[in-house]
């Protein structure tokens, strides 16, 4: 009822420190089992969204949490963590502009506690889709959106043939293609295509930040020096094996374009 006469809706929901916790002791009773939002929140947020009411979630949470409705029909959605002593000036300069948000996430957004591991650096041996549902992540690692839009030209890397101890570097043209000043951070991700140990599919090697006016575009640059190209072998030394690596730059781990790199040896 409140919510009908309002003119937009800003629901705060998540969990605190007292239901996310390691570890176990006679006072508590340890972590939860689940990633959904606990007690009745979930039927407190479908009945806010059939209000029709324009309405902004605001995360509090400690770890990812499974909130695939807020996903699917919440228009805004506010990370806020564990926000402290400033998180209500914070919260309040992001939702009426005075700052335009940049932020990016440092972790995954599983869609269910079944999804559990979700992580960007997946083995190339990851298993196909489950039975109902995609086993890609609800969020990506890196993802962050903000009152902008940037998108990104195709990479270029030169020279695009160096030996093990070589180095090359990446450019990529980003663009501000909104209507107001905003930040990027360009992530530059490293896979080894063919490899004597198995290797996973990305790796982040790299990550500037840049702010952009509207219609403003930069070229951005990463160096690719032979530590971002090694792994430890099975001997447990570090090496740049010869052969095709795939270079990939993006807004996040999931939205990347790529370029190759070929090491020979020398």
């Amino acid at each position: 009822k409140v919510a009908r006469g309002c003119d937009a809706v800003l629901l705060c929901i998540g969990e605190n420190e007292s239901v996310c916790r390691e570890a176990w002791a006679k006072n508590h009773r340890g972590d939860r089992s689940t990633l959904d939002l606990f007690g009745q929140q979930e039927d407190l947020v479908r009945a806010i969204l059939d209000t029709g009411v324009p309405t902004i979630a605001l995360l509090f949470n400690g770890r990812p949490l499974s909130v695939t409705i807020l996903a699917e029909r919440v228009p805004a959605i506010l990370e806020g963590w564990y926000p402290g002593q400033e998180g209500g000036t914070a919260v309040a300069e992001v939702l009426f502009g005075a700052v335009n948000p940049g932020g990016k996430l440092p972790i995954t957004f599983p869609r269910s506690v079944g999804h559990i591991p979700a992580y960007y650096y997946q083995k190339p041996s990851l298993g196909p889709d489950y039975l109902f549902e995609s086993n890609q992540p609800l969020f990506p690692f890196g993802w962050g959106l903000s009152y902008t839009t940037f998108s990104f030209g195709e990479p270029k890397v030169a020279p695009s043939q160096i030996g093990p101890g070589g180095s090359a570097v990446v450019t990529v043209e980003v663009f501000n293609t909104g209507k107001v000043a905003g930040d990027e951070v360009v992530q530059f991700y490293v896979r080894d295509l063919v490899s004597s140990v198995t290797r996973p599919v990305k790796e982040l090697r790299g990550f500037q930040r840049i702010t952009l006016q509207p219609g403003e575009s930069r070229e951005v640059t990463f160096l690719v020096t032979p530590e971002a190209l090694s792994f430890l072998d099975r001997n447990m030394e570090r090496v740049v094996e010869p052969g095709g690596f795939s270079l990939m730059v993006g807004p996040n781990s999931r939205d990347v374009r790529e370029v190759k790199l070929e090491v020979v040896a020398r």
